[in-house]
């Protein structure tokens, strides 16, 4: 529970970097693909084991670790959008929601358990995700945008559920930093081909402060991604469970360091879903009954 607990921390850390790219006006392409960068050499130079890059293509996780890189930055880019075209709540009930994919993985592929009280946290979490992120202000929704919403809820749901597989299915024991390490190498090569092509266009300008913040993004997120499969790894431990707790988790976290940290103001409905959360983790974590 440990695992699960800092990599929620370290998730929640991330929005407050993504805050401070508005502060600072970051180039928000640029530092992930850097921060890619960042965690991928970092995954390799703490692993502690002597890798040999010719062979990472032998390896039985490897075509896995090339299409996670892949929806990783093409999970991005659908992030931003469905910003555009729908909105940012959109956005972000969109990307928060799919956590119901993963669970239904979790039920069905390996076979975890289901019972009332689970079912029950699984629909407050759902809920609870959606008033923590609903705003007062109401943005105008394109209906013939629909496509991004989807594919951003779907792509970001098989993030989670493609992690839980590979590192349940080949990942060997002891080889998760490698492995994290180049799932961010792959979503490093293919921002940067993302980029030439933007540079091409003209619609790049590079500033040294998106490295500086590429490089405060790119460590947290590599333990963050590290943590959330060493909790998958957790014996006892059932991916529905986790995933529920992680998402909502961060949710909640976030919330607070809004509050705190940038004065944000919350209304009525994420204060409702705010308890909903709680109540929520209590409940998929057996905390407690009804």
């Amino acid at each position: 529970m440990i695992y699960l607990l800092i990599s929620i921390c370290i998730s929640s850390f991330l929005f407050v970097v993504f805050k401070l790219f508005d502060v600072f006006k970051i180039n928000t392409l640029q530092a992930i693909i850097v921060n890619y960068f960042v965690a991928s050499s970092l995954g390799f130079g703490l692993s502690g084991i002597s890798v040999s890059f010719s062979d990472i293509p032998n390896q039985s996780w490897f075509l896995g670790a090339f299409l996670m890189g892949l929806l990783f930055i093409a999970v991005f880019n659908l992030m931003a959008l469905t910003s555009q075209k729908n909105g940012l709540s959109v956005a972000s009930v969109s990307s928060k929601m799919s956590v119901v994919i993963p669970i239904v993985f979790g039920v069905w592929i390996y076979n975890e358990s289901v019972g009332v009280v689970k079912i029950i946290g699984i629909i407050l979490a759902l809920v609870a995700v959606y008033l923590t992120s609903a705003k007062e202000n109401k943005e105008k929704f394109q209906k013939g945008s629909l496509l991004f919403p989807i594919l951003l809820f779907i792509g970001s749901g098989f993030i989670d559920g493609g992690l839980k597989y590979l590192e349940t299915k080949y990942v060997p024991e002891g080889g998760v930093p490698v492995f994290s390490a180049t799932i961010f190498g792959f979503a490093f090569v293919f921002g940067l081909i993302y980029l030439v092509f933007q540079s091409i266009k003209g619609g790049f300008k590079f500033q040294f402060k998106n490295v500086l913040g590429g490089i405060l993004l790119g460590i947290p997120n590599y333990f963050s991604i590290v943590y959330l499969l060493k909790a998958l790894s957790t014996e006892g431990l059932e991916s529905s469970t986790l995933f529920t707790l992680n998402n909502v988790g961060v949710v909640v976290l976030t919330t607070l360091f809004g509050l705190l940290l940038f004065k944000e103001k919350l209304i009525i409905r994420n204060w409702i879903g705010v308890v909903l959360a709680v109540i929520s983790i209590l409940l998929v974590g057996g905390f407690l009954a009804v």
